[in-house]
């Protein structure tokens, strides 16, 4: 395992978990950060799970490890992406088929399901089973 990597890698995990938090409590608290910084900040988050996953398929490590530092890139990635797939199909939709097509107060729900709940919980899990991993390693290393 190339440590510089390792380190970049450590270094993307950390500033994920930093912006998913930035932009979770944006939203959940009712804080209310201007439209432009949202969709930078996600723009970033997204680019950033493209960048950990990448990192982590060219790094030789354990099965466990690699399974969760990718399911951390793929929901960091997964969010922006299909939430602004969901803009568009929804969009495209009613360009295409008229204004009813989604039928009364109607919306494209797979891809909005996916961007709000599927994405955030494969992050979250990737993002909590590597930070354990990684702390583990570091105890040991401690240890002996």
């Amino acid at each position: 395992m190339n440590p510089r990597r390792a380190r970049t890698r450590n270094l993307l995990l950390l500033a994920l978990v930093v912006i998913f938090a930035i932009l979770a409590s944006a939203i959940f608290s009712g804080t209310r950060l201007p439209w432009p910084v949202l969709a930078i900040l996600g723009v970033i988050f997204g680019l950033l799970g493209v960048v950990l996953t990448v990192l982590t398929v060219r790094q030789r490590e354990t099965k466990t490890r690699r399974t969760f530092f990718i399911l951390t890139g793929v929901g960091a990635t997964g969010i922006p992406v299909c939430a602004m797939l969901h803009s568009l199909v929804y969009g495209l939709f009613i360009e295409l088929f008229g204004k009813d097509f989604w039928g009364p107060g109607g919306d494209e729900p797979v891809l909005f399901i996916l961007a709000t709940i599927v994405c955030p919980v494969l992050f979250l899990i990737g993002s909590i089973g590597s930070g354990i991993l990684l702390l583990k390693k570091n105890v040991a290393r401690k240890e002996t």
